[in-house]
């Protein structure tokens, strides 16, 4: 299973070092890309899934195998570090909304602001309802955290 998590980790970093190198040397508008980046990209991306799904199936057996008993509170199992990492998912993607949401909200704030400052605390709310996102987000991950222990 550990050659498993090898390939994910080069399939990961073979993404990184292409986006790194994009941006170190953009490709010029109106300069087709290279033929052989469409292939490159699409074969790192089938063997980021196959990688990923293999990972999940052959970690779904180990954890059906284990024996119960009593774990001391550093045993972590890989099925407790799944659960963990699924826990983290919502704050993950809630903070990113609120970021998305935020950036727009507080530019147009910003705008409003110097042209009517009495708009203030109209903004604020607006700001806060944006900011929101994420702490439904952390709301849930605790719910979450609660239902494992």
């Amino acid at each position: 299973m550990y050659w498993l998590v090898g390939v994910i980790t080069l399939s990961l970093l073979g993404i990184m070092a292409l986006g790194v190198y994009l941006e170190l040397y953009p490709v010029p508008t109106g300069r087709a890309t290279p033929r052989w980046w469409k292939g490159t990209v699409g074969m790192n991306l089938l063997t980021f899934v196959g990688g990923s799904l293999g990972l999940l199936l052959l970690g779904v057996h180990d954890v059906l195998a284990e024996e119960a008993g009593a774990a001391g509170p550093l045993n972590v199992s890989v099925g407790l570090g799944l659960a963990l990492i699924g826990i983290g998912i919502p704050t993950a993607l809630a903070t990113v909304g609120a970021g998305l949401a935020v950036g727009p909200v507080g530019a147009a704030a910003l705008a409003v602001i110097s042209e009517k400052p009495e708009m203030f605390g109209r903004t604020l709310i607006y700001l806060g309802l944006a900011e929101g996102i994420a702490i439904y987000g952390l709301v849930v991950t605790i719910l979450l955290l609660g239902k494992i222990g």
